[in-house]
């Protein structure tokens, strides 16, 4: 009986590091590693004894014979992947070991003296930067963190009824009380303390900040009340302390989403959940009460390519094609998008059985179950209104056409914010670096290093290049010149006093 892995892989390569027969695919040495929507078992290579579902710290991996309903096609979904690959690719190969880069050797002479570095994030990408430091060298370490509790993304950004990709924050929790991990929070790099003062008391100092704001649509009316970004929709459900909880306005019937990225899909679907499904998730409470008395019956998912080339993973819309509670409609105006779902093209397969409609966008949204309408090959040209939102004007196969709405909500990307005395790449959103280092002693790690590609575990292959590359520049002696420990640790515990400290 042959493993699956399902909807909430992780894809840090957890689950391959332990696998004796390599049946599991894409590694992080092949080149499909990262592209992929998930990790995939080969049913025919697998011998059932279950070493990955232990190790995954998403509970995403289970025995094919006991799939839940809504997760089944993972099967097929598995099995599919092997379907045109030489049994070269999938033979037993040698273990792959994710921490440690083949081009790196983490041999440390004995009597090297332990770093003090510091980590700015507790992220994904901060927490797999100090879990390699941590497993894997005999540095101290000081975890920094600008808000008043750690998770970053893990906390804030994923969607409240995921539950089982939040719980990566337990394994995450567990380096919080290592004895050689000193945490700081509610410290803010430029109003605290600034990225000098840090350097100057560590050894080398690694971002890991994340790419928290939101890109724009560049067209007239983005700045009308009713006009916002998902990175908020999404703070404000999650309940992230700088959000207030009037952020949304949850009156219109007619929300509009301008992107299909993941994001996209998790503001929809939480936009029209039913809110006692969120009762017992970490739906923040203000926001609980908000979605109770919600207004909205309509969302409209919006892209400006088609459904063969959407952004959203395979397995977001699969689960969002299984939602019994709400109406999923395929906008019919556009022939192109019809003929890719008819092709059976890629993503666009999932769609076949999707009931199809020709909406009417110059007036309300039906009475009835809520639903969420995916529109394609339809570019956004101008946020209509007054003094706030009435509607969205995109042109498309149908022409130029206004869609009637209270509120558009942008989700085509996040971007990193510059940090003062650290360069930044304005066109990019990220901070300039070579295999992760910005200058010896200043390294980065995560979105703010690479962009905002990758799920959860594309972050600890990052981290380990960064880590790699420090230690590289600590074994050939480039890191700033050391200055007595005491020392160092007096001096920022003066910069930081009245700062938790755990």
């Amino acid at each position: 009986m042959a493993f699956a892995i399902t909807q909430t892989c992780c894809a840090d390569a957890s689950c391959i590091t332990v696998c004796p027969v390599n049946c599991i695919h894409p590694t992080p040495d092949e080149p499909d590693f990262g592209r992929t929507d998930l990790l995939y078992v080969d049913p025919s290579a697998c011998i059932d004894c279950g070493a990955c579902a232990d190790a995954c710290p998403v509970d995403a991996i289970f025995p094919v014979a006991e799939l839940p309903a809504d997760l089944k096609p993972y099967a097929r979904i598995n099995a599919d992947y092997y379907t045109d690959r030489a049994p070269a690719e999938t033979a037993p190969a040698p273990m792959f070991h994710a921490w440690s880069p083949p081009e790196f050797s983490r041999t440390i002479p004995a009597d090297f003296a332990p770093l003090d570095i510091a980590v700015v994030g507790t992220g994904p990408a901060g927490m797999y930067t100090v879990a390699d430091l941590l497993l894997h060298t005999n540095a101290r370490v000081t975890l920094i963190d600008r808000l008043p509790v750690t998770g970053g993304l893990i906390r804030y950004g994923v969607a409240p009824d995921h539950p089982s990709t939040k719980k990566i924050a337990e394994t995450f929790a567990r380096f919080h009380q290592h004895p050689r991990l000193t945490l700081r929070l509610g410290v803010q790099i430029g109003r605290d303390i600034t990225p000098a003062e840090l350097s100057a008391q560590h050894d080398a100092v690694i971002y890991a900040v994340g790419a928290s704001a939101a890109r724009t649509l560049d067209i007239p009316g983005e700045h009308l009340p009713g006009s916002l970004a998902a990175t908020t929709v999404v703070a404000w459900y999650n309940g992230h302390p700088d959000i207030p909880a009037t952020a949304v306005d949850l009156s219109a019937e007619r929300v509009v989403l301008v992107g299909n990225g993941n994001v996209a899909l998790d503001v929809a679907r939480i936009l029209t959940a039913d809110p006692n499904t969120l009762a017992d998730t970490t739906t923040a409470p203000t926001a609980l009460t908000q979605l109770t008395s919600s207004k909205v019956r309509e969302v409209v998912v919006l892209a400006r390519r088609g459904p063969a080339d959407a952004a959203y993973t395979m397995p977001e819309l699969l689960a969002l094609t299984e939602r019994a509670d709400i109406d999923l409609v395929l906008d019919d105006q556009d022939p192109r998008t019809t003929h890719a779902v008819d092709a059976s093209e890629g993503k666009a397969a999932l769609l076949q059985g999707i009931t199809r409609q020709t909406v009417d966008w110059s007036t309300p949204p039906a009475p009835g179950r809520r639903r969420i309408v995916l529109r394609f090959h339809s570019t956004p040209l101008e946020i209509v209104g007054d003094t706030e939102v009435r509607g969205l004007r995109v042109t498309g196969p149908d022409g130029e056409i206004e869609i009637a709405t209270g509120q558009v909500i942008r989700a085509v990307g996040y971007r990193g914010n510059p940090l003062p005395g650290l360069p930044f790449d304005p066109a990019t959103g990220t901070i300039p670096h070579e295999r992760g280092r910005v200058s010896p002693g200043t390294y980065v790690v995560g979105w703010i290093k690479r962009g905002p590609t990758g799920g959860i575990g594309a972050n600890k292959s990052c981290a380990s290049e960064t880590v790699g590359t420090l230690l590289t520049d600590a074994i050939a002696t480039t890191l700033p010149p050391r200055t007595p420990r005491p020392t160092r640790l007096t001096r920022l515990t003066s910069l930081l006093r009245g700062r938790p400290t755990t």
